[in-house]
């Protein structure tokens, strides 16, 4: 299947509503099996949230839970302390592909019992649930953020707390950050001194309703229609000015892309301005690697060069991401080479009509190449990926005059 996708004014005007970040919600659904005193509003209606819902509830021997890669580490981590539960825990072949030997190696200096089904190294996992006695971990912090926060939120949970010892450069901070903050809004004490997060256990804590943010990686493919438009006025809703979500750091990358963007009351308005000459961007995306491809997409439908850099996390996500987006760019007729951990774009728009983007499973390759239909008519395949994290994404472009097939 694919969707035909083309906009014949280029200017966009509407409001949408963004699901709940995914993010915030799938670790405060891991809280909420722990505490079940929680309360939790705004939730994301994303396939890994409802995944990780699922999951949680279910009593069965064996979970599959598809392509959620955050649902795998996450409950990696919870059926470890299920004292007496044996789980087998999978996913999709794609996901028996994505390494976390790390994560179960932090696991069982701690006392877990888990063994591989099949490659070592990669899921599916035996898990045979117990007590985790031990209360120091060293793990390197050069790796997926996910390994470290699916320790932080079992760690109150287990009897002595927890001392994580971080080796080498932190990759992803604001997703620690984000964690540690969850943890401190329920009462949890948590320290965090340069490479060491010590966590004091808790058997309960404070029943507050926890209101979810809406998703600021979401909200990026609105920031790429606000650039690549001729006119454009967008509001985004339910946004927050203290955001916990490293990718709000969007508004001052695209402020050097044309769009303005402010917050009032819990609105993010977009809109478009006259762009400074530039034909350059240059750009750490280590603290937020999942807007990548949608910088990298923007920056070819304005014709400006760039190098992107700190993006070595994408090789592990729902496809090769460096490669998926050399390819599908370089059908447009892109000038584009990347490394393990960097992209580097040459200036230059000359569209290729017609081209068919391939998604790989991948529900960001879908939504960051959909804005280029501003600039040329395009079709993307398997557009249903989308429901991975957005499930309305094609709906809600319609509302700002998209022409959706």
């Amino acid at each position: 299947m694919e969707l035909q996708l083309s906009h014949s004014s280029a200017i966009c005007e509407g409001a949408i509503q963004i699901t709940g970040s995914k993010s915030e919600t799938n670790r405060l659904l891991l809280l909420q099996a722990l505490y079940p005193e929680i309360e939790i509003k705004n939730g994301s209606a994303s396939d890994d949230s409802v995944a990780m819902t699922q999951a949680l509830i279910s009593n069965a021997t064996t979970i599959d839970i598809h392509h959620a890669g955050t649902a795998m580490r996450f409950l990696t981590a919870y059926f470890s302390i299920q004292r007496g539960r044996q789980v087998v825990l999978t996913g999709s072949q794609r996901m028996q592909e994505r390494p976390i030997r790390i994560l179960v190696e932090a696991l069982q200096s701690l006392g877990a019992q888990i063994t591989y089904q099949k490659e070592e190294g990669y899921p599916p996992l035996l898990i045979q649930g117990t007590t985790l006695n031990k209360k120091d971990v060293t793990l390197s912090a050069q790796v997926s953020s996910q390994y470290i926060t699916a320790l932080m939120l079992i760690a109150p949970r287990l009897p002595k707390g927890l001392s994580l010892h971080l080796e080498g450069k932190i990759t992803s901070m604001p997703y620690l950050k984000m964690t540690q903050a969850l943890l401190e809004s329920l009462g949890i004490a948590v320290v965090f001194e340069g490479q060491t997060i010590r966590i004091a256990p808790a058997k309960e804590v404070n029943a507050i309703l926890q209101v979810v943010e809406s998703d600021w990686s979401s909200a990026s493919y609105f920031f790429s229609l606000v650039a690549l438009a001729k006119k454009a006025k967008i509001n985004l809703r339910s946004y927050k000015k203290e955001s916990l979500q490293g990718d709000s750091g969007l508004m001052k990358i695209y402020e050097q892309l044309g769009v303005a963007s402010h917050i009032a009351g819990e609105t993010l308005y977009l809109e478009k301005k006259p762009m400074e000459e530039k034909k350059h961007l240059k750009l750490d995306l280590a603290t937020m690697p999942d807007i990548a491809q949608t910088i990298a997409v923007t920056c070819y439908g304005l014709g400006i060069s760039c190098d992107l850099y700190g993006l070595h996390t994408l090789k592990i996500k729902e496809t090769d991401r460096l490669v998926a987006l050399h390819t599908e760019l370089s059908k447009l007729g892109a000038q584009i080479q990347v490394t393990q951990n960097s992209l580097h774009l040459q200036p230059g728009s000359n569209f290729v009509e017609g081209v068919r983007i391939a998604t790989y499973n991948d529900h960001r390759m879908a939504m960051a190449f959909a804005p280029l239909a501003l600039k040329v008519p395009l079709a993307i395949e398997d557009p249903g990926v989308v429901s991975k994290s957005f499930p309305t994404f094609w709906d809600d472009l319609q509302t700002l005059q998209f022409v959706v097939n």
